[in-house]
């Protein structure tokens, strides 16, 4: 995920609207307000891109998962009919494969989250960027009609109405939202390197055990059914 495009967003639509204008007036042109607008649209073009790929991400784990859930499933029966045979250790690596199956599905469950989480920030910055570049635009023909009835000794128009401002307030209210949980922890710890291998040999214990159990109640089944 790139983090640096949130960061990106925050920045540009974290800054006052005021500022711009009050920019654009001291330039005495709007060369400051439309170079600002074009940054809003590469961003707005860069969080499309992201989004799309989020959502590519989120239906390939889908189908990925699927696939090996249907592998998951006939993998059971090849145990049953591998203890028929007598060959307990083609029935061992058919439920050791079955456990493996298993953690990759859900491994695959967390991808499909992520990307669908990662999906809706994106989209709450979507919304804050269109509406920050709407109030710009408007701001920008407002400041040139100010400049023609200058030019032509008006006092020129009012700010834009606040029914803009609020639909703007509103993006970015959700994109804060969005962005509350976006930093995280700073980090994992240092994992001492033998408390790991430690962990790593309980892991191995553990599906060892459930392979074990499994392999048990299948002999069992296979047992009472002779």
């Amino acid at each position: 995920m790139a983090e640096s495009i949130f960061l990106r967003v925050r920045r540009l639509i974290s800054g006052s609207i005021e500022d711009s204008v009050d920019a654009m007036e001291r330039a005495g042109g709007t060369s400051v307000m439309r170079e600002a607008i074009r940054e809003v649209d590469r961003a707005i073009d860069e969080v499309r891109s992201e989004h799309e790929a989020a959502t590519a991400r989120r239906l390939q784990a889908v189908r990925q998962e699927r696939l090996t859930r249907e592998r998951l499933a006939g993998l059971d029966e090849k145990a049953r009919f591998a203890l028929g045979q007598g060959r307990d250790d083609l029935a061992e690596a058919a439920v050791t494969r079955q456990l493996e199956f298993e953690a990759q599905a859900e491994r695959l469950k967390a991808v499909q989250a992520e990307a669908e989480q990662e999906a809706g920030r994106l989209e709450e910055c979507l919304a804050a960027l269109t509406g920050r570049k709407a109030q710009m635009e408007e701001e920008l023909a407002s400041f040139e009609v100010a400049q023609r009835d200058a030019a032509l000794g008006g006092d020129g128009p009012t700010r834009p109405g606040r029914r803009t401002e609020r639909k703007v307030d509103r993006a970015e209210a959700a994109f804060d939202r969005a962005m509350a949980g976006a930093g995280g922890a700073a980090g994992a710890t240092h994992t001492d390197a033998k408390a790991a291998a430690k962990v790593a040999e309980l892991e191995v214990m553990q599906k060892s055990a459930v392979v074990a159990q499994r392999l048990a109640a299948l002999r069992a089944a296979h047992q009472g059914s002779a």
